[in-house]
């Protein structure tokens, strides 16, 4: 058991995060900071932190864990406002959808300090963001990726392994390279390209007419388009380099069923239609059924 959690951004990660751990029983008390005063005060009224702090010092003064629930963007600050207080026995985790970066800035600004901090990224969210969104269960069944570091104290990153565990989540380890080229693929292009093509579609005359019959296929693939604009501008340019990569990729395949289609060539265009089809059908979250939310 945790006596002190310490949030920094009591949004929908962080406040998950929280209430998980108090329904665990992992942590005795939870104290949270965000840079809106509104929404620490909101995160107490709903008990997902006792006690809302006038800084992110302050909320990582006392504490054995905190985790910085923040935009990718934010991170630098974040960690330059709270390096003083990370002593060796406190487990700093972030939550950030890209990895270089971040263990990047941790370099920069934690310096000798950087054995306490385990990057994770837990693949779960919401297009719904805020507070008032927060769920215990947001993280259970999900994977969590931690990237940790060769300066990081592996008693840290087993702890860290053992908290998300205890509430649910699936632990995997990679490299922070390895992590955000595979992100890239499966999380940061598809989110891209959901976005240009709902704003393709509403950004035409018949937009609105075309929208009135869209039906459960064109909801689903576009769900994620509705995702947070600020935090997805963060994350498509922390990792651009590897987006990038992908859409490079995407624009060729798109471009062969293109020809096709023009040629009238029915044969390539349907094997092109297969080579998508059969691995799709086949395919399984995470090696099980079971559905995703928004994260990244």
């Amino acid at each position: 058991m945790f006596n002190q959690l310490g949030v920094i951004g009591c949004g929908l990660m962080g406040g998950s995060f929280a209430l998980a751990l108090k329904r665990a029983g992992l942590v005795k008390r939870v104290v949270g900071y965000s840079k809106s005063p509104s929404t620490t005060e909101l995160a107490k009224r709903l008990g997902v932190i006792d006690t809302a702090a006038e800084s992110a010092l302050l909320a990582i003064s006392g504490s054995d864990i905190v985790l910085v629930a923040v935009p990718v963007a934010a991170t630098e600050v974040t960690f330059k406002s709270i390096m003083h207080l990370v002593e060796p026995h406190v487990l700093v985790m972030d939550v950030g959808s890209t990895k270089r970066d971040v263990v990047d800035t941790a370099r920069r600004v934690l310096k000798d300090r950087i054995g306490s901090f385990v990057p994770a990224h837990p693949i779960a969210g919401s297009e719904n963001s805020g507070v008032q969104h927060a769920d215990a269960s947001l993280y259970n069944n999900r994977q969590v990726i931690l990237t940790p570091l060769p300066q990081t104290r592996p008693e840290l990153v087993q702890k860290a392994s053992d908290v998300w565990n205890a509430i649910g989540a699936q632990v995997l380890r990679m490299s922070p390279e390895n992590h955000d080229a595979a992100f890239a693929a499966v999380s940061h292009l598809p989110h891209l390209l959901a976005f240009a093509y709902f704003s393709a579609i509403v950004n035409q005359p018949a937009g609105p007419e075309f929208l009135s019959l869209a039906g459960p296929g064109f909801r689903d693939f576009t769900r994620i388009a509705a995702s947070d604009p600020s935090v997805w501008r963060d994350i498509l340019l922390a990792n651009r380099e590897e987006v990038l990569k992908q859409s490079q990729r995407f624009r060729y395949a798109l471009e062969i069923m293109e020809r096709a289609m023009l040629n009238g060539d029915a044969q390539l265009l349907e094997e092109r239609i297969r080579n998508a089809s059969e691995p799709r059908s086949h395919w399984q979250i995470g090696g099980a059924s079971r559905g995703t939310g928004s994260g990244a």
